[in-house]
Parts: structure tokens; C-alpha cells; sequence
């Protein structure tokens, strides 16, 4: 059983392009969820960098010659 969501109608300004390029996307009729996707997204993103900022005050910035490391044996 799922839990409804409730709506709350906002105006929000974007630019005509980004509005244009989300309609050829999409469609006028899904518009408004693909920006609470967006959103939604964005917040996500947010808050890991909150806890990579974090995790970066309490112990350092991170090592790049470790990611390089890391990266790689994760690409063979």
C-alpha cells in the first residue's frame, strides 16, 4: 500500500531555453514531474557533498594519487 503524496503548486522562473529543452523532452503534461525529479535529484547530490565535506574536515582531504589507484584497478 502506497502512501499519497500531496502537491503544493509553486511558480518557479527558469530560463525560455531550459524550459523549451525540457517540453521537446517530455511534454507540457509531465513537465512538472520531471522538475520534482530534478529536484529531487539535486538535493540527493547535496547532501553527499554535505557528508563528503564532512568527512573531509574530520579526516582530510583525500588522497588523489589513492583515487587514481582506485579508479584504475576498478576500470581492469
Amino acid at each position: 500500500m502506497s502512501i499519497p503524496i500531496e502537491y503544493q503548486k509553486r511558480s518557479v522562473s527558469m530560463p525560455q531555453d531550459l524550459i523549451a529543452e525540457v517540453r521537446a523532452r517530455v511534454g507540457s503534461r509531465e513537465f512538472s514531474p520531471y522538475v520534482a525529479r530534478a529536484v529531487q535529484h539535486q538535493l540527493r547530490r547535496d547532501a553527499l557533498d554535505d557528508i563528503l565535506t564532512g568527512m573531509e574536515a574530520k579526516y582530510g582531504p583525500v588522497n588523489e594519487a589513492s583515487v587514481a589507484a582506485i579508479a584504475a584497478s576498478l576500470e581492469s
